[in-house]
């Protein structure tokens, strides 16, 4: 079995596993709010280089890249686009 047969490509060419979406969904539901996205950001983290943050948002900002799988939403603005190309989250 190959690598890409457990990943479906998010926005921007993040990689979200089966696992991960499955999980997510999972404490969307727990939290019982369907306004609910995931979102993947990236913020200068000084000399320490990038930090790279997941977390649910309810907003939905200008530019965002907005992708659904499966009832979940996942969400990057484009800023943070060009450094999560390739990034997997599982």
């Amino acid at each position: 079995m190959s690598v890409s047969d457990e990943k479906t490509t998010v926005s921007d060419g993040i990689m979200l596993s089966d696992a991960a979406a499955g999980k997510v969904k999972a404490l969307l539901d727990q939290e019982g709010r369907d306004d609910l996205a995931l979102r993947v950001a990236v913020q200068p983290g000084g000399c320490s280089g990038l930090r790279y943050q997941l977390f649910f948002d309810e907003r939905s900002l200008d530019g965002d890249v907005v992708k659904d799988f499966g009832g979940v939403k996942v969400v990057t603005d484009r800023m943070s686009a060009p450094y999560l190309g390739g990034a997997s989250i599982d």
